[in-house]
């Protein structure tokens, strides 16, 4: 399990990815054509959504067969060359496996219409009459979960579109069914899977009506999901490879359940909590603004509880259900770079595995849609039916889907500025957003401030700190609705991490200071000072608090007045800010002193303090600052100066800030 702390996935929608023979569809070979591309942002894993024969009901989500190739994508061929290509270049392919139900037109189902007992019973069909439905539940599409069968007599169980049958998983047979699919795919090389709302697996013993809700409390995380779970990674020769569970509305003890790794189920899950801040008393077609509070304390609740448990979190904002987090939690027009950067920051240091949604590391924005006729997704069109027969206007209910419609996502990944993006020499399945001749990959790959070598270099960093993939998370500002930002910490060598997010268009100004104790404890723990030991002693004894400070500033007099004064500065944080940490004294002639005799002691804002005394311009200073992508290059426009060894931050840019504490020698 260790291995999924320094990987990043990163998700295909193969029919929107890349079309190699003009038929206006996304296929394998595409996925192939870009792999350089994709080993250059320096992904582990290729995360492909289903790509197996499919009436497309449900773009691929409903499944004909599990165990060959959607001829719209390719061969089984075109799928080993992946691959194999892949593998040279260190990607592993997860492939995404829908569990829950089939298609009505795979054959399993078909046999069942046909009246073989045997595969009737690999799905749930209740007796009953065309006028009495076995229970009030809804599809998660809208409209009953049940759909009558007149030649049977029978309903049967569809949790999703009337054309996907939910399989009985209390059959053992249907458990060995989904092992040997599972073994089936390992022979062929794939390297990790993603279960498809899985939480939903078992249902009920008892099929009773929900006067209270849509039916999802009775199936949801149900009473045998672990038990099969556990079967499912045994029997299919999975465990310890690379797996994610899709967990709709699911619990936290159940997560901590599905991941830890002394379980043996999943090595991490996907919930969804996050992404319903927005949803006006929890419906998801009522728009309003994010409630930054509430995503705030999912973070934290999310982050320090699986931690507390050993629990694993699959960090993200977008996949191919849902819009694009830069248009729905950021900007899509004046502050699009910034905020596309600093929702990525805002994921990518938490604890736990991040995934990258195709054309997310470029900023891709909802498609702007205007009219009905662009949209092909079916949760979409039939909730433009059910808005519009709620009497809403047309305006009204193409704004509500312009902004909810799982379409947003499944545009195609924009390549270039040339027709189609670049997508496809053909008609493309989907329209193209509106603003793909600006954000684009050709326009990004050597732009060092893009969006995309941002997250370049987040994948980077995740590898090459530890703080990052193993450390602790701390939430700090918790009230603060404006503000996300967190602390890690506790990584093998020492490292910290300190993040700070404007989750807004405007300024923030906040304090940072100690919340308690074991706050300023672990400040002077990293710090300088000359009487460290004995402030530690002090701050570690069995004293009141009260006695604690006093008998510091008692004895240690001039480290009490810095401590007071200095170690936790006003914090001016804004969209263009950039925040540094005073480490030893300011004094500046005690800086100057230090510059001669003791120079790995100085921070950089002390150095700033220094330059500004030796006569280096604070304007010529400011704008080094601002210039440089981290404070290396600061401090080898400071060396004439002052000659120094120090400690050095990496600052991501504009609406994130991040620092990474590393010791780095300045020759």
């Amino acid at each position: 399990m260790e291995a999924r702390k320094d990987k990043v996935v990163y998700q295909i929608y193969p029919k929107s990815f890349y079309d190699t023979n003009g038929d206006g569809l996304g296929d394998l070979k595409g996925v192939t054509a870009k792999l350089d591309y994709l080993a250059d942002l320096g992904v582990d894993y290729l995360w492909l959504t289903p790509f197996f024969p499919s009436p497309q009901r449900d773009n691929g989500y409903d499944v004909a067969d599990y165990r060959a190739i959607d001829p719209r994508y390719g061969t089984m061929e075109d799928l080993e060359e992946l691959i194999r290509e892949a593998d040279k270049r260190g990607i592993g392919l997860m492939l995404d496996m829908v569990f829950n139900h089939t298609s009505t037109e795979h054959a399993w189902f078909q046999r069942a219409l046909a009246g073989e007992k045997k595969y009737q019973n690999y799905y749930i069909f209740k007796n009953g009459t065309p006028d009495n439905l076995p229970t009030n539940w809804v599809s998660k599409f809208g409209g009953p979960a049940w759909q009558y069968v007149p030649q049977l007599g029978k309903w049967y169980l569809h949790l999703f579109d009337v054309t996907q049958a939910d399989l009985n998983w209390e059959n053992p047979a249907v458990r060995e069914e989904m092992a040997d699919i599972l073994r089936f795919w390992k022979a062929k090389g794939i390297k990790g899977f993603r279960f498809d709302v899985v939480n939903l697996i078992s249902k009920p013993e008892v099929y009773e009506d929900d006067f209270a809700g849509d039916g999802r409390r009775f199936y949801t995380d149900g009473r045998n999901v672990h038990k099969y779970l556990k079967e499912l990674v045994a029997a299919g020769g999975i465990d310890g490879m690379v797996t994610v569970g899709e967990m709709s509305s699911t619990s936290l003890e159940n997560c901590i359940g599905y991941t830890a790794a002394g379980n043996h189920e999943l090595s991490m899950c996907f919930n969804f909590h996050h992404l319903k801040v927005d949803y006006k008393n929890g419906d998801k077609w009522a728009l309003m603004p994010a409630d930054h509070l509430a995503l705030k304390k999912l973070f934290q609740t999310w982050q320090e509880g699986m931690q507390a448990h050993d629990g694993w979190n699959a960090l993200f904002w977008c996949n191919h259900d849902q819009p694009r987090a830069v248009s729905r939690f950021g900007s899509d027009t004046v502050y699009w770079k910034e905020s596309a950067k600093m929702l990525a920051a805002a994921i990518h240091f938490m604890r736990g595995t991040p995934y990258i949604y195709q054309g997310e590391e470029l900023g891709m924005t909802n498609a702007h849609f205007t009219s009905i006729d662009q949209y092909r997704d079916v949760e979409s069109l039939n909730y433009y039916n059910i808005l519009r027969g709620e009497g809403k206007s047309e305006a009204e209910t193409l704004d509500i889907i312009a902004q909810r419609s799982r379409d947003n996502g499944r545009t195609p990944m924009q390549w270039d500025a040339s027709a189609n993006a670049g997508f496809t020499t053909g008609t493309p399945w989907i329209g193209t957003a509106d603003n793909y001749q600006t954000i684009n990959a050709a326009a990004e790959m050597d732009d060092p401030d893009s969006v995309r070598s941002f997250y370049k270099t987040l994948v980077h960093l995740r590898k090459q700190h530890k703080v990052i993939s193993e450390g602790k998370i701390e939430f700090l500002f918790p009230e603060n609705a404006d503000l996300l930002a967190y602390r890690r910490y506790g990584a093998p060598d020492g490292e910290e991490l300190l993040v700070l997010c404007n989750l807004t268009a405007h300024e923030v100004i906040t304090d940072y200071e100690p919340e308690d104790w074991a706050g300023l404890e672990r400040y002077v723990e990293n710090s300088y000072l000359e009487n460290k030991a004995g402030i530690l002693a002090l701050i570690r004894s069995n004293l009141e608090p009260d006695a604690k400070e006093r008998s510091i500033k008692t004895a240690f007099p001039k480290d009490y007045a810095f401590l007071l004064k200095e170690v936790y500065p006003g914090l001016r944080h804004s969209d263009y800010a950039v925040k540094y940490e005073v480490r030893t004294y300011t004094d500046i002639n005690e800086i100057k002193r230090l510059i001669k005799t003791q120079p790995q002691k100085l921070s950089l804002n002390e150095m700033y303090l220094a330059a500004q005394d030796m006569k280096l311009g604070s304007e010529e200073y400011d704008e080094t600052l601002r210039r440089s992508s981290d404070c290396v290059g600061i401090l080898k426009d400071l060396i004439g100066v002052c000659q120094v060894k120090c400690v050095s931050f990496f600052f991501t840019p504009l609406y994130a800030i991040a620092q990474v504490k590393v010791l780095a020698e300045i020759i």
